[in-house]
């Protein structure tokens, strides 16, 4: 069965009640296997005209310039470690995406199972042979934006740092929210041909609306599945309305379960099941009579 991921990220608008609000609703409601959160060093992360700039959808903004709106979602790592803390007493597995070199080495510290490398990051190779050298827990990268050739070097820069086979390998399309159209969950399948024996596993990182398009990606062998993750889709951000809500995130649990107890071969001819509607409704008739002329 895929595992899902609720993708906090920056949904709990700065505030720390709403974040362990997420998470126990995540891990008691919703029964996913991991949240997800971001870690960024803005300073390090955008030149200074990009953080002096204003916020390119003023009514998102939560600053006056893109880097204060930044600044204003960020969690330190002091608090990033309690909610590791939090994450473990509620059962549920704690991770991060980092952006940057400085978050990278700042959330190794405190030894997730798991570090998401996000679209926007996936070509930085100081970053990852860092985390390659430093860092012995799964490496997952999401390949948003990124062309064919470009997830090639990614995987092969893997490989030649020895780690490939703890590298989680993400289809994703980046946009909030994606049409169905532009999805394009056969790239699921088409990483899973090219890269399934080089890599640990291949996912799906969805920015869609709805659940039906996990349950496909699942079967087409996303070992792992990712959500945005929201309280209200309502909310002041960018992400929320992107975000599946905590009924839609529990019933994406409950079909990924569903689903992935049905795909399976019958086992024997007649399953048990079936053996009491045989006995009833079966009508057996004798060969028919072959006429030789």
């Amino acid at each position: 069965m895929a595992k899902l991921i609720a993708e906090i990220g920056c949904n709990h608008k700065g505030d720390m009640d709403i974040a362990k609000e997420l998470i126990s609703v995540a891990a008691k409601i919703c029964r996913v296997d991991a949240v997800k959160f971001q870690k960024r060093n803005n300073r390090e992360l955008l030149t200074p005209a990009e953080y002096e700039a204003p916020h390119p959808v003023p009514s998102n903004a939560y600053g006056r310039s893109y880097g204060e709106h930044r600044e204003f979602l960020e969690f330190s790592v002091d608090q990033h470690a309690e909610l590791k803390r939090y994450c473990e007493a509620e059962g549920i597995v704690y991770s991060t995406s980092v952006w940057d070199l400085t978050s990278a080495i700042q959330i190794a510290e405190l030894k997730p199972d798991f570090i998401k490398i996000p679209s926007a990051t996936n070509l930085n190779f100081e970053l990852q042979g860092w985390l390659c050298r430093n860092y012995p827990g799964e490496i997952h990268v999401s390949t948003g934006m990124t062309t064919l050739a470009e997830i090639e070097n990614v995987v092969a820069f893997f490989e030649g740092e020895g780690r490939a086979k703890d590298v989680v390998l993400y289809a994703c399309t980046s946009g909030y929210p994606v049409a169905f159209e532009d999805l394009c969950l056969m790239e699921v399948k088409r990483l899973k041909d090219l890269y399934g024996d080089r890599v640990k596993s291949i996912a799906f990182s969805g920015h869609h609306l709805g659940i039906a398009a996990d349950i496909a990606a699942m079967t087409l062998g996303a070992t792992w599945v990712e959500r945005h993750f929201t309280l209200d889709r309502t909310w002041k951000g960018t992400d929320h309305a992107a975000s599946l809500e905590p009924d839609g995130l529990r019933r994406l649990k409950r079909d990924l379960t569903n689903v992935a107890k049905a795909l399976t071969y019958k086992h024997k001819d007649i399953l048990d099941v079936e053996a009491v509607q045989r006995a009833k409704l079966k009508r057996e008739q004798s060969q028919p009579t072959r006429h030789v002329a």
